[in-house]
């Protein structure tokens, strides 16, 4: 019996899309950052759709945009997540943008330059933020996820500049920076805070629950409750510093921005 010939395969590779990506020079920080964008299939093609946004930290093609990226389509898909857009931030010197100003000598020595959150922040505030809104179709909801360092930044900015963001998801964040200073102003700030409602999700894994000052971040929001600021605090035992970003990211979508339910048939 005659073999079936093989068929011909593609002599010509194409490229494997899923989003899109754009340079943008920055004033700020005095460098070009890349931005890397993840759309729900069927946004690009409607003329008239608008999403939140999703700012991550580690936005790289080598950092975490690839999976995070899947996740959200997945959760988008399945409908056990609101739509969002994805704005991936890519890294050019992480340990400088992420941490904030230490006197802890040790601190000092993880990178060449630490303590530029600040400025960060002011690049995310007024450039870009404008050009997101600029570019695509938004709605004035917004969020920010981060893990480790990035996670941080990320509640840094919630105590710092809440109006920021509506929501701050951080997983295993470096709450030993500074000697846990950060920690130390939670309790103030949040019992300070008079603005609108905000959400923070936090996780940590069997790693950051070694490290007392994450220890301290649980009861610091719980004594400051505010009908305000709706939190969430998930200890995740089965996974380390390394595993635990994917599951705490796939638990914090379903439960943050789960679908509203649809109203009933009249």
């Amino acid at each position: 019996m005659a073999c079936a010939r093989p068929a011909h395969a593609q002599t010509v590779a194409v490229p494997l899309a899923i989003g899109q990506t754009f340079t943008l020079s920055s004033a700020v920080l005095g460098e070009t950052r890349r931005i890397n964008v993840y759309m729900p299939p069927g946004y690009p093609d409607s003329a008239t759709a608008r999403l939140p946004v999703l700012y991550m930290l580690d936005g790289g093609l080598r950092e975490d945009f690839l999976h995070v990226a899947g996740l959200v389509q997945v959760a988008t898909g399945n409908g056990t997540m609101r739509p969002f857009l994805l704005v991936g931030i890519e890294n050019t010197e992480r340990r400088r943008d992420l941490t904030g100003p230490t006197t802890n000598p040790e601190d000092q020595k993880i990178a060449p330059r630490v303590g530029g959150s600040a400025a960060f922040r002011t690049f995310l505030r007024t450039e870009l933020l404008p050009t997101i809104r600029q570019r695509y179709r938004t709605t004035a909801e917004s969020a920010i996820i981060g893990e480790s360092l990035a996670g941080l930044f990320v509640l840094e900015t919630f105590l710092q500049e809440p109006d920021l963001f509506d929501t701050y998801l951080a997983f295993d964040p470096s709450l030993w920076w500074n000697k846990g200073h950060l920690v130390d102003q939670a309790a103030p700030l949040l019992r300070a805070y008079t603005g609108p409602a905000k959400t923070v999700y936090v996780a940590s894994s069997s790693d950051d629950v070694k490290i007392p000052e994450s220890r301290r971040w649980a009861p610091a929001l719980q004594s400051a409750a505010k009908r305000n600021i709706t939190w969430y605090y998930k200890p995740m035992p089965a996974e380390t510093h390394a595993t635990i970003y994917h599951p705490a990211a796939l638990q914090a979508f379903r439960i943050v921005f789960k679908p509203t339910p649809a109203a009933p048939a009249k």
